[in-house]
């Protein structure tokens, strides 16, 4: 699950087609309010490989037509110095604690055998608390499989922003995102590490079937591999997609006021399904086309 998470999180944006139209559409919507103001949308996986470059057309469009580009963070932030810091600590257990003192035996058996089985020592991870644990084995496992967050949406286009002069702005803060995942339950943050150990092996299948269900703007597929574990898991749902999007939906109406477009680029998992930004523009009355 948290694979699909963060390919959204995580948790969660991509095409070889290099035009849009009706028979190849992407992962970018275009949402016109009442008045004629435009706001793209850009659905984003935080990690690619180079072989995803040049992005189809609609990408460029949205980009070229706008001077504000907006993310689910300021890159800005998470390149700062102290960043990776603020990262660890927050992951990191209170001392005295650590992971063979909270999880139950069992899990914390399964859990060194796969770290053990990666090479890592197994010591120094046990003062990470489990949802930290979790991403940081996942994160190792998309890295091998050939994925790299420096290729990644987000950082493709704050680069390009910044070279040509772009504002950057970001929807939430880093303290913020962690938060969504510090916040979770202690029961949930060990369901999330117990299943990422299991699926390890299983990291490079998954995410390129969600890569390809993104390239060919497949909407369904995307929603289907994403959001259909998070219903079983109806907190972690909440606090990593429904409430972030209602968050984010009066910041993103807000850039309808301004007299040029802005491009939103957010995790491909944030625009699908009942709760996604995509409808939940429709539902306020702004026209949201695929492109």
């Amino acid at each position: 699950m948290i694979r699909r998470l963060a390919a959204l999180v995580s948790a969660l944006a991509l095409t070889l087609t290099t035009a849009s139209s009706a028979a190849s559409p992407t992962f970018v919507w275009k949402a016109t309010s009442p008045s004629g103001a435009v706001v793209y949308l850009g659905g984003s996986v935080h990690l690619l490989s180079a072989d995803f470059y040049p992005l189809p057309a609609a990408y460029d469009e949205a980009f070229n037509a706008s001077d504000l580009l907006v993310e689910e963070l300021d890159m800005g932030e998470m390149l700062a110095p102290g960043t990776q810091m603020q990262m660890l600590s927050k992951g990191m257990l209170p001392p005295g604690q650590t992971l063979d003192r909270t999880l139950k035996p069992e899990t914390i058996s399964e859990v060194s055998a796969a770290v053990t089985a990666m090479g890592l020592p197994i010591e120094p991870l046990k003062m990470f608390k489990p949802w930290m644990l979790a991403i940081t084995l996942q994160s190792m496992a998309w890295q091998k499989a050939g994925f790299d967050a420096n290729l990644g949406l987000d950082k493709h286009f704050y680069d390009r922003a910044k070279q040509g002069g772009k504002t950057v702005k970001g929807l939430e803060t880093l303290d913020y995102q962690l938060s969504r995942f510090d916040g979770l339950p202690a029961d949930a943050q060990e369901r999330m590490l117990l299943e990422t150990v299991r699926e390890l092996d299983k990291t490079k299948d998954e995410f390129t079937r969600l890569v390809s269900a993104w390239k060919s703007g497949n909407i369904a597929d995307v929603e289907k591999q994403v959001l259909d574990d998070l219903k079983n898991e109806p907190e972690m749902n909440a606090r990593l997609l429904v409430e972030r999007n209602r968050t984010w939906l009066p910041i993103i109406e807000a850039l309808f006021a301004r007299p040029k477009p802005a491009f939103v680029v957010v995790g491909a998992a944030h625009l699908v399904g009942s709760d996604g930004l995509v409808a939940l523009l429709r539902s306020k009355g702004y026209t949201v086309t695929q492109q």
